[in-house]
């Protein structure tokens, strides 16, 4: 778990991962958009919609209908208890001004993955997050940046090409977020 990302490595795989998926995410994302009111289907399609990056991290590409798949009702418990861990710690660090919040929150963005992809608890989803991340912090943050900077500048130069971007936004850090995951947690095995 001691690999170190590259910059280049991650935007790049990151960005060809997207537009490999492009379309299936977008459907992805408006699959979810259309069924979000449904009660109790909300909860498995927004765990298969936080989750993505796992299913990414495998190389297809994926189908839109992924996110109807059963399997993530399974997770459910998990899930909700490791987004709750993390967010009180997150809330929490917070407290301390914004940099921990930021720190936290990036050493446990694979919490909620480990869980559904791995089939981990989620203390160990939290510890292994964190452990993977270690070294990496400041290249995921930095990614994360590059990619949202865009959005900013086209907003402040022409507002209709923010919003192109921000569609390509979604797909291009998705992807971004499944290398990052493949490389860091590619050698936990699942339970």
């Amino acid at each position: 778990m001691d690999k170190k990302l590259v910059f280049k490595d991650v935007l790049s795989n990151g960005v060809s991962t997207g537009l490999k998926n492009f379309l299936s995410l977008i459907g992805c994302v408006v699959l979810w958009l259309l069924t979000v009111w449904i009660p109790y289907i909300n909860v498995g399609t927004t765990i298969a919609i936080i989750t993505l990056p796992a299913a990414l991290s495998k190389g297809a590409v994926i189908s839109p209908l992924e996110i109807f798949n059963k399997r993530y009702f399974r997770y459910m418990g998990e899930f909700f208890l490791v987004e709750g861990l993390a967010g009180i710690i997150i809330f929490s660090a917070m407290l301390f001004m914004f940099f921990p919040a930021i720190v936290m929150s990036i050493a446990y963005s694979f919490g909620a993955l480990l869980v559904v992809d791995k089939g981990k608890g989620a203390s160990e989803a939290l510890r292994l997050s964190n452990k993977a991340t270690y070294g990496n912090k400041w290249t995921i943050f930095w990614v994360q940046l590059v990619l949202i900077l865009p959005m900013f500048i086209f907003a402040w130069i022409w507002r209709p090409l923010a919003i192109i971007y921000a569609i390509l936004y979604v797909p291009f850090t998705l992807g971004a977020t499944a290398f990052i995951y493949k490389e860091l947690t590619g050698d936990i095995s699942e339970e």
